[in-house]
């Protein structure tokens, strides 16, 4: 072997020089975070268990109103309903006939459609039904709205394009007791192309939800802080003293009682509302939510607006990282899980007899 020989043989062998990769620049990560990866799926799963049973438990509440909220027998008759979608553009499955008959069907199916979504089952599917669902019913009572149906209607229309289904539900289990398969490669670039599709539609589903809240927060912020009324206490007073908005009279007039407190709630409202979509990416966003949760179950238990208070508290979980997520259900399984009784010494077997030596 001449010397030319061993030095291409070497060089044939010897192993490449590491050639430092490029840092991606802000376009490339963003790229990356918006098709390498879905995110927030727990918070997604949260979100598709929290409406699908809030919708349920309401139609379920309303089962003996059906008929004159949304049925044949409602002063907004479905022919006025009609009137109003030639002029607006809504649309409802529930003014397609007057039959008695088709408005119960169309109910128990409504009632099914919340429990599957609200179980993950063929999650994708059943999702476009979900918001059909929704968007037919508040179209059907347009007026009979209290603002927490018109923030369910939207996050089920976002929902859509999300996968919240990957997590605590039907199609999670049924796929991780699936069986491997091996695919062809036509197979596998096929279900590369749908995994991105997913993630990419998933992340931005997530992204719009978020903003969503953050303009709905914002907005409604920077409406209080136009007037005085807020930050001398006499909007929280107003409301506590509307008939309309007084599920317990004594409990309203107990905490209209002492208006320091109205005005520090008031205070408190607007700053967390105002400066919610700035704190969403550090620590300080855990007592903000806290805050945001307690001002809604006051709404709830003062003004008798649970729909409302319990819509923009699942709303509201969307901001909480998966590993907080997974953290709970650990936890919960371990709670779950029965602790191994200790071994009785009594329930021992004998020692045999050993031999005489």
């Amino acid at each position: 072997m001449t010397t030319d020989q061993v030095t291409s043989t070497d060089d044939a062998v010897r192993p490449a020089p590491d050639v430092p990769r490029p840092t991606p620049n802000g376009t490339g990560r963003a790229y990356a975070l918006l098709t390498e990866r879905p995110v927030s799926q727990y918070a997604a799963a949260v979100l598709r268990i929290g409406y699908g049973l809030l919708y349920l438990v309401f139609l379920l509440r309303e089962f003996s109103h059906r008929d004159e909220i949304w049925g044949p027998g409602s002063p907004w008759t479905p022919d006025l309903a009609r009137q109003l979608f030639a002029q607006s553009g809504w649309a409802s499955v529930l003014t397609l006939s007057d039959n008695k008959v088709y408005f119960e069907t169309c109910y128990a199916f409504a009632v099914i459609i919340c429990a599957l979504f609200a179980l993950g089952w063929r999650t994708r599917a059943v999702s476009v039904l979900f918001a059909v669902v929704v968007a037919s019913f508040h179209a059907r009572a347009l007026f009979m709205t209290d603002g927490g149906d018109n923030l369910t209607l939207l996050m089920s229309v976002y929902l859509m394009f999300t996968a919240c289904g990957r997590r605590w539900s039907l199609d999670a289990r049924r796929t991780r007791l699936r069986p491997a398969r091996p695919d062809a490669l036509a197979f596998v670039q096929l279900r590369y192309v749908r995994r991105t599709l997913t993630t990419v539609l998933h992340n931005c589903g997530m992204f719009v939800i978020a903003a969503q809240v953050c303009f709905l927060y914002g907005s409604a912020g920077l409406y209080k802080v136009q007037g005085a009324s807020w930050g001398n206490g006499t909007a929280l007073h107003d409301v506590l003293n509307l008939p309309l908005f007084q599920p317990w009279p004594a409990l309203s007039h107990l905490a209209d009682s002492f208006p320091t407190v109205l005005v520090i709630a008031g205070y408190v409202t607007v700053l967390v509302q105002v400066a919610f979509p700035f704190v969403l990416f550090g620590r300080l966003k855990y007592p903000v939510l806290v805050i945001l949760i307690g001002m809604h179950t006051g709404i709830a238990l003062f003004l008798g607006l649970p729909l409302f208070s319990a819509a923009m508290i699942i709303a509201d979980t969307a901001f909480l990282p998966d590993r907080l997520y997974l953290s709970l259900s650990t936890q919960l399984r371990r709670f779950r899980r029965p602790t191994p009784a200790s071994p009785d010494p009594t329930d021992a077997p004998p020692i045999p007899a050993q031999p005489a030596l």
